[in-house]
């Protein structure tokens, strides 16, 4: 999924929250914020939850926590009572078949259709107030004065998560022994940086480029030593020349004077 996709389907899930939980302009900005960096996220675990790895079925709750807990802190108890109800909203993401899909196009089928104009800051947004970058605690707390909802929200930690789960995927079938992430350096991270376009070189490229380097010096040293080599050769066939040019003028000086000589004989 693109970013720009992503900030469509942000746009569109917090559009229709603010439409049912009457949001003001603060709420609807500080939700599409908590919206996106859930999307962002799992977006990234989606093709292995559908491969059926445990691990990222875990791992996609984790994110879903943390979004409904963030959301915790922006809307106020009754708001948040009214949101859990709404499965569409409290648990966004179901699996079909070997795709997933958003619960809110079941209720709100056309998908161009928008109650409230794009939030302020629908292309600059890019991650910056996730918790992973304030000490792992929510952004959103202490920032509204009003009564906030004080009871259970995770859903990995309730009894009936194992429903949950069936109802979200149940078309995924799960892996034996695919608890555990894999280890491999090239595996992505579960979260994407605010800052991900500006890129490290990595270990292997770092090594692919010193190969290069190698390899471009011994090509120049190799490309000297022939040059030298072919310097050398060009000097001794000079010099053999000289020689020879020498030895020529020097017989035929000799011819000369015995020529001279007998003819001043005869």
């Amino acid at each position: 999924m693109s970013n720009s996709k992503v900030r469509k389907e942000t746009r569109f899930l917090t559009d229709k929250m603010a439409y049912e939980l009457n949001l003001n302009t603060e709420q609807y900005n500080d939700v599409y914020e908590i919206n996106y960096d859930f999307i962002s996220g799992v977006r990234y675990v989606m093709d292995d939850v559908l491969y059926g790895n445990e691990w990222a079925l875990n791992r996609y709750y984790d994110y879903l926590d943390v979004r409904n807990d963030d959301l915790r802190w922006v809307l106020s108890s009754r708001q948040y009572a009214r949101f859990m109800q709404a499965e569409y909203f409290y648990r966004p993401i179901y699996t079909s078949g070997n795709r997933w899909y958003f619960r809110v196009y079941i209720t709100y089928t056309n998908h161009n259709h928008f109650y409230f104009p794009r939030p302020y800051h629908y292309r600059t947004y890019v991650g910056g107030h996730y918790r992973t970058h304030h000490n792992n605690v929510s952004y959103y707390r202490g920032r509204y004065k009003h009564p906030y909802y004080n009871g259970s929200y995770r859903i990995r930690d309730t009894k009936s998560y194992t429903t949950h789960r069936r109802s979200d995927f149940g078309s995924v079938t799960v892996r034996p022994g695919s608890d555990r992430a894999p280890s491999r350096d090239d595996v992505y991270t579960t979260r994407r940086s605010s800052s991900s376009s500006n890129r490290t070189t990595t270990p292997s490229t770092t090594r692919r480029e010193s190969t290069n380097s190698n390899a471009a010096t011994n090509t120049s040293s190799s490309s000297r030593r022939t040059n030298s080599s072919t310097k050398s050769s060009a000097t001794d066939t000079n010099n053999s020349s000289r020689t020879n040019n020498s030895g020529t003028r020097a017989s035929i000086s000799v011819s000369s004077t015995t020529l001279r000589t007998t003819v001043g004989t005869t």
